[in-house]
């Protein structure tokens, strides 16, 4: 069995009324932890510091981001995206989450990790917090891995939502390659095939049609997301793993199962294995039904582990006919020189 480097940051304190981004995401997974045999490390999580911050976002957006939580608990704008009194805190253990892993990764503990870590990062952007997210976690992680001295990272965002924030931090980063698969036309609305024409073969939007599932995913998988991994060649992966792409997830309507999302994971950690890569870390971005969410990172950390994945681990199959992904493959592959 692998071992897998694991942080842990359920932040309780950041939850704002009924909203969907609250602690409740992460029920089922703390018993879990304490009684799976998967060979996880789970480490003692060091918080970003300010440098951390400012290698991604602008020092204006911090300093307002903290006068918000001083005043919270309050929504900040129309996602809507809240903030309470600990949330700045909380946004610090949930990128120092990342680090702390990552770190483990860079010096040999292990090759795979994962971030459970909340509140979530993809769409916040060099100066705005948005789409639930306040620091952008997975983007911090990548700046970081830059600064050690890595000059090729990947970021893959399987999150159903377009990872926006992510995307515009490293629009002109030639150091790091950006592939987000989404669904299209939903929040935050950004993600077109044919974005940044300048960044063809290095920033690739994947947008799905609703209801594209397991069957679709692993094509899109094989066909696109590992062929331009092999293209990239990074010396690290990230992913931002969202699991709003579960056909039950309540703000989304794709079909991946918890049983697809570990199918995904191991597309992953074998291509970054194959091509040589330091290891590959997961982010935990979004999902907002907690079973789901549940099921789906413990079948990811089995992927991880090069577990079997257990028979009642909630691998239900959406109930959806999916749509034909034939076109958007070919579509993709070409417009990025990946045929």
């Amino acid at each position: 069995m692998t071992q897998v480097v694991c942080t842990w940051v359920p932040s309780p304190k950041h939850r704002y009324l009924d909203h969907p981004e609250r602690p409740e995401r992460l029920r089922g997974l703390e018993r879990w932890r304490q009684e799976t045999t998967l060979s996880l490390v789970w480490l003692p999580v060091t918080p970003a510091t300010e440098e951390d911050v400012y290698r991604v976002h602008h020092p204006r957006m911090w300093e307002r981001l903290q006068s918000e939580c001083a005043t919270g608990p309050r929504v900040i704008d129309y996602a809507p995206t809240y903030v309470t009194p600990s949330s700045c805190r909380d946004a610090l253990h949930a990128a120092g989450g990342v680090l702390t892993a990552l770190r483990a990764i860079l010096e040999g503990q292990a090759r795979r990790g994962f971030a459970i870590v909340r509140p979530p990062g993809h769409h916040a952007t060099r100066t705005v917090s948005m789409g639930f997210c306040l620091l952008n976690n997975v983007a911090i992680g990548a700046a970081y891995a830059l600064a050690q001295g890595l000059e090729r990272v990947a970021i893959v965002d399987f999150d159903a939502h377009h990872g926006n924030g992510t995307e515009a931090i490293f629009v002109d980063e030639e150091r790091v390659g950006f592939l987000s698969l989404h669904q299209w036309g939903i929040y935050p609305g950004t993600g077109d095939l044919e974005d940044h024409p300048h960044a063809r073969g290095r920033i690739v939007n994947v947008p799905l049609e609703a209801f594209t599932g397991d069957q679709g995913y692993a094509r899109l998988f094989g066909e696109v997301v590992v062929p331009w991994l092999e293209r990239w060649h990074p010396q690290l992966l990230l992913v931002s793993a969202g699991f709003d792409a579960h056909w039950q997830d309540p703000l989304t309507q794709l079909g991946l199962s918890a049983g697809g999302f570990a199918r995904l994971a191991r597309y992953l950690v074998q291509a970054a294995d194959a091509l040589g890569a330091r290891g590959a870390l997961f982010v935990l971005e979004g999902g907002y039904h907690p079973p789901a969410v549940a099921a789906s990172i413990q079948a990811v950390l089995h992927a991880l582990a090069e577990a079997d994945l257990p028979q009642e681990a909630g691998q239900y199959p959406s109930p959806y006919p999916e749509p034909d992904v034939t076109d958007l493959a070919h579509r993709v592959r070409t417009l990025h020189g990946l045929s």
